[in-house]
């Protein structure tokens, strides 16, 4: 069982890091921000699964000043960053270290809207498929849970090219050579990317009305789904 964040960077230097990682990663924030922005009402509870540092929730806070945020992660170093990025705030509260699937009973407020921003892929399916369901049982109806991932290509051929250009892109950001291939070397090690059809397919068996594909660029989705 993993109990804490799987990401290789650390807290103190992930945002560095992952944005030389995820290509567009700052762009993954603002999409989730404007599709929240497009909703009839503003949300009231909004909750971070996986929030890392809490880069996205200090940005989101600035578009909705009125809304409750919860922020969660696996891993203890992370919150201690969000905790210091975010500052003691009386509409941001920060749960104990906590997997999204095992957050059932430990949030008295029902969200209308959840995000879980690169995080699932490090889940087996398993695992994947009770955080999503976890996800739906705590939205409040007509909620909107927000989700990307590291996907995986259609085809063999298609994982080959999407896997260069990714690390084309890592290259040309600064990292080393022996850090890309690391990285490259732990998909389907330690992340588990499921295709963008896999995605719709389990988004619709959890229960939502509404899956939608949101974003797609190479090896990275987003999907939103409204309760």
């Amino acid at each position: 069982m993993r109990t804490g964040n799987s990401t290789p960077h650390l807290p103190e230097d992930y945002d560095v890091q992952v944005g030389r990682t995820i290509p567009y990663y700052d762009l993954l924030h603002r999409e989730a921000i404007d599709l929240v922005l497009s909703i009839r009402c503003r949300p009231k509870v909004w909750l971070d699964t996986g929030c890392g540092t809490g880069a996205m929730v200090q940005r989101a806070r600035k578009t909705f000043p009125d809304t409750q945020f919860i922020l969660v992660d696996p891993s203890p170093a992370m919150l201690e960053q969000a905790r210091t990025r975010l500052g003691e705030e009386p509409k941001v509260h920060l749960l104990d270290p906590c997997r999204t699937q095992d957050l059932a009973g430990r949030i008295d407020e029902v969200p209308d809207v959840i995000t879980a921003v690169q995080c699932h892929h490090y889940l087996s399916r398993e695992e994947r498929t009770v955080a999503v369901q976890v996800c739906y049982d705590l939205l409040a109806k007509g909620g909107v849970f927000i989700t990307f991932e590291n996907i995986r290509p259609l085809t063999e051929l298609g994982t080959e090219i999407g896997k260069r250009r990714w690390g084309r892109f890592q290259k040309a950001n600064g990292r080393t050579v022996p850090d890309v291939e690391a990285h490259l070397g732990r998909f389907d090690r330690e992340y588990f990317p499921i295709t963008v059809e896999e995605h719709l397919d389990l988004l619709r068996r959890s229960g939502f009305e509404t899956v939608e594909l949101l974003w797609y660029s190479n090896m990275q989705a987003g999907f939103y789904c409204v309760k």
